[in-house]
């Protein structure tokens, strides 16, 4: 199938699948879309026990493309963008310690003890699951891919959230942040998996962290000015140009990163919160203007709810792929892996916020709403798919936990945040 076809389907889908969940179902858009597209996929399943040959060419399609390649490199630096330049700024950077500390010590924190807890199942030999040979590199890489809440997700359900403008920047910021961090993590113990724990030195991976981190953000400043004074040039009055300007920018930043191994995830937000100068839609801060012109805001929030309908319902026709190699015995680790995601991701939140909150004012269960919202989605499936072959029946099972994650996260989690909220 040739990409324009399956750039059609996947179009067709979104719009039919969101009218249906606009009419019908009235579900978040994130939950709807992924709710008709597993529906869809287990029919397509069903179907496939009665006609073989329809499941196999559903099969075939879904690993002809790169979900992996197509996710990280093309659709999250656009739904990235969108979601920098619509956070209120002048909030964020009031804050900022709290969102970087939440997001780079809920990371961390959360990569080690969900990997450790893991690795420590696996080795009571639970089920047999500990014949499959993983290494604890191989569990701490799953805690690095699951531990960063995915920013597509979060965004589009505090959206709909009726929470004060202080808590959506910090779960909106750290979701942001706490992405790239989760990334270079992942990449980080990757490279010490691939090249072996014995020829990897401390100063070798601090060194690149760092180029991944520093890079990444430096990059992300140096356009992300260059490109304000192109908009600022511009004046609004141009408005087709200032969309050529920031979608170039977006292009662009990924394929310099990639040359100098920068992080690109961390260098598209930091890029989108540089052109993102006009916050003051409750007019609460006077004198601003902005930027750029509505027509391009406009226009990423257009791109950015196409792209967020077309890759939920990309996650949820991945489980075609996924349920290959799924066994009975994979469902109870993936009740306990959920678990273990919920208490790391909690103990991740909480501590920072009780740190803080000695000299910060949080409103109350901030803790617990956080831990809640951290939805996981097609970042964490897409780094899954990524890992290496030569894993064998470790990969399998990462891929099922992982989806189990996704799953209850933006099901479970998405449908009850709401009511916590309130």
């Amino acid at each position: 199938m040739k990409i324009l076809e399956l750039s059609t389907i996947l179009i067709s889908l979104a719009a039919f699948f969101s009218l249906v969940n606009i009419r019908l179902l009235k579900l978040p858009t994130t939950i709807g879309l992924m709710v008709l597209a597993l529906v869809m996929s287990l029919s397509i399943m069903g179907i496939g026990l009665v006609f073989p040959s329809i499941f196999d060419t559903v099969r075939l399609i879904s690993k002809e493309y790169d979900f992996s390649n197509l996710l990280v490199n093309v659709m999250l630096p656009f739904l990235l963008f969108a979601g920098a330049i619509s956070v209120n700024v002048h909030e964020l950077l009031k804050d900022k310690l709290t969102i970087l500390l939440l997001a780079s010590f809920g990371v961390v924190f959360s990569t080690f003890a969900i990997g450790t807890t893991l690795n420590w199942l696996l080795s009571l030999h639970f089920l047999g699951l500990g014949e499959l040979g993983l290494t604890y590199i191989d569990c701490l890489l799953f805690g690095a891919l699951i531990a960063p809440t995915d920013p597509i997700a979060v965004l589009a359900m505090v959206k709909k959230m009726n929470l004060s403008s202080i808590t959506e920047t910090r779960i909106a910021g750290e979701s942001l942040f706490n992405d790239g961090i989760g990334v270079v993590v992942f990449l980080t113990l990757l490279g010490i998996q691939q090249d072996g724990v014995d020829n990897i030195t401390a100063s070798s991976v601090a060194s690149l962290f760092v180029t991944e981190v520093f890079g990444g953000v430096v990059l992300g400043a140096i356009m992300g000015y260059l490109g304000l004074q192109l908009v600022k040039y511009v004046e609004n009055e141009f408005v087709e140009l200032e969309v050529l300007i920031t979608l170039s920018l977006v292009l662009l930043l990924p394929i310099i990163s990639h040359r100098f191994h920068f992080s690109a995830v961390l260098g598209i937000v930091v890029m989108g919160l540089f052109l993102n100068q006009n916050i003051d839609t409750d007019n609460r801060t006077k004198g601003l203007q902005r930027a750029m012109g509505d027509y391009v805001y406009k226009f990423w929030h257009l791109l950015d709810e196409t792209l967020n309908a077309i890759l939920f319902i990309l996650i949820g026709l991945e489980i075609i792929t996924i349920a290959e190699g799924f066994k009975l015995s994979y469902l109870i680790v993936s009740v306990l892996t959920i678990l273990i995601v919920v208490i790391a991701r909690w103990i991740g939140v909480t501590v920072p916020i009780t740190i803080l909150s000695i000299w910060k004012k949080f409103e109350k269960r901030t803790a617990l709403i956080i831990t809640w919202g951290g939805l996981r989605g097609g970042l964490s499936v897409a780094l899954a798919l990524n890992l290496p072959e030569s894993m064998g029946g470790g990969k399998s099972l990462i891929l099922i936990l992982t989806y189990a994650v996704v799953l209850f996260t933006i099901l479970g989690q998405g449908l009850t945040l709401k009511k916590l909220v309130d």
